[in-house]
């Protein structure tokens, strides 16, 4: 009887440990993916698609503490839209995250409605005259929890002739880029809530052109994205959640207004 009470401890003790590994493991696996829906791509201002579209990003972090991650972000709509294209996104980035302070660097790639007398519909094409890519700095800072409104800056920084960001000489050689810039501030208007609410307003303008991506092409600067956002978490079962959310967005630029309605799945 004794010996099997040490077995039955042995047993249990490894147990434990195994499970403690799992969790270790766990919390330190690099690799993740998630996946959202929604009925609608709105970006910075800009309706992208008003079809539903599927969303899934992987990522792999660098460093223990995750701090620099590597990844790709993809999208698809579900259907076509009037105009009969049909939106494909692809995007690859690298980005470095601290407590309340974000810098990244991404790839874009839309291969919807690609005008080929302006750019190349080569996803490998990354030709400065021509290519459909933007290279898109993106940062953003929270402030101090007594006011924690948070500022986001992105710089387009290359490519997007199809986007119009490319602006070429009259013998059609590469002149400059516009690098349209967009600015936005955020804030928590509720939190900690079973509901929360979130503030925010976005202007556009150009570093190097007068014309700009989000705007109407009429102004140097303008507000283009005004709107708020609503979070929760549906409990579906005791083992599993749904985080949701619905945003309203304005343009007062190009005058239109759109809802969204979007779900993490996983």
């Amino acid at each position: 009887m004794k010996i099997l009470k040490i077995v039955c401890l042995m047993i249990l003790g490894t147990g434990k440990l195994f499970s403690q590994e799992n969790e270790e493991a766990t919390k330190n696996n690099r690799l993740d993916f998630t996946a959202n829906i929604q009925n609608n791509h709105l970006w910075r201002g800009l309706i992208i698609t008003d079809k539903p579209v599927v969303m899934g990003n992987l990522s792999y972090a660098l460093d223990s503490e995750k701090k620099w991650k590597v990844g790709i972000w993809g999208a698809s709509a579900l259907a076509d839209d009037k105009d009969g294209t049909h939106y494909k996104e692809i995007n690859y980035y690298i980005q470095y995250s601290h407590n309340r302070f974000y810098i990244g660097l991404w790839d874009l790639y839309n291969s919807r409605n690609i005008n080929t007398a302006v750019a190349a519909d080569d996803i490998f094409s990354y030709s400065q005259r021509r290519t459909a890519h933007i290279i898109d700095l993106r940062t953003n800072y929270t402030f101090g929890p007594s006011f924690p409104i948070n500022i986001e800056a992105d710089v387009m920084l290359y490519g997007g002739a199809n986007a119009g960001e490319v602006v070429l000489e009259e013998d059609g050689s590469y002149k400059k880029n516009k690098y349209s810039t967009y600015i936005q501030a955020s804030y928590p208007v509720i939190a900690g809530q079973k509901i929360n609410l979130d503030a925010f307003v976005g202007a556009g303008f150009a570093l190097n052109d007068r014309n700009f991506l989000y705007g109407n092409g009429k102004n140097s600067f303008d507000v283009v994205n005004v709107g708020v956002k609503a979070t929760k978490t549906v409990k579906v079962t005791d083992h599993y959640s749904l985080p949701v959310s619905m945003m309203t967005m304005w343009n007062p630029s190009n005058k239109y207004a759109r809802i969204q309605l979007a779900a993490t799945v996983f």
